[in-house]
């Protein structure tokens, strides 16, 4: 095989939920496709690893140069509400759903002692500023309800403390043990939103 095309299927082969098979299809497509996709589609990732950056605030993918993202310059959302999540997808899945209508706040994963995840490695230390300086009345964990998940939960709410008067609260029973938001549909998230219950 050409070492090209070889170093181009494990690329692809190391994105999420893809493997070799899927990354040997994606290759294949693109290398033979006579639209310009394989073009296009360099083009974009390039210019996205360019010029997107996370948001210096909260963490969601923004234009790169240190401006705050959408959500945060949205003064409607300023309403004393922070969502905590893992990852991007996560806000995407909650904003698709139009349940929440606060501010978010990524902190990037899970702690995580098997895979050597530790505080520092993730967006927390920038908690206790964002709480006082917008004035957060609610912190609402939608972090995954695993181990990890809740571990992470209970280090975030001892490490901000009760001085701060902020109420914490956490997803309702619609969310499955081990359940992540990505694969809860619209009915059960805005159940589980909804029905929220304060820790």
């Amino acid at each position: 095989m050409n070492p090209k095309i070889e170093k181009l299927i494990k690329l692809f082969a190391k994105l999420p939920r893809v493997g070799s098979r899927g990354g040997q299809r994606i290759a294949l497509c693109l290398l033979q496709d006579k639209t310009g996709r394989a073009d296009a589609l360099a083009a974009a990732i390039l210019d996205a690893a360019q010029n997107i950056a996370p948001c210096p605030r909260c963490g969601v993918l923004t234009d790169r140069g240190g401006a705050a993202c959408e959500f945060c310059r949205d003064a409607g959302r300023a309403n004393g509400q922070l969502c905590i999540v893992r990852d991007l997808a996560d806000v995407w899945t909650l904003e698709k759903s139009s349940v929440f209508h606060g501010r978010y706040h990524i902190i990037g994963g899970l702690l995580s002692g098997a895979a050597g995840i530790l505080p520092q490695d993730l967006n927390i230390a920038t908690l206790p500023a964002r709480i006082s300086d917008e004035k957060i009345t609610e912190i609402i964990f939608a972090l995954p309800n695993t181990v990890e998940g809740k571990t992470t939960q209970h280090y975030i709410m001892s490490s901000i403390g009760d001085k701060t008067g902020v109420v914490f609260s956490e997803l309702a029973s619609g969310v499955p043990l081990g359940g992540d938001l990505d694969y809860l549909d619209d009915g059960t998230l805005t159940l589980a939103f909804g029905g929220r219950k304060s820790l």
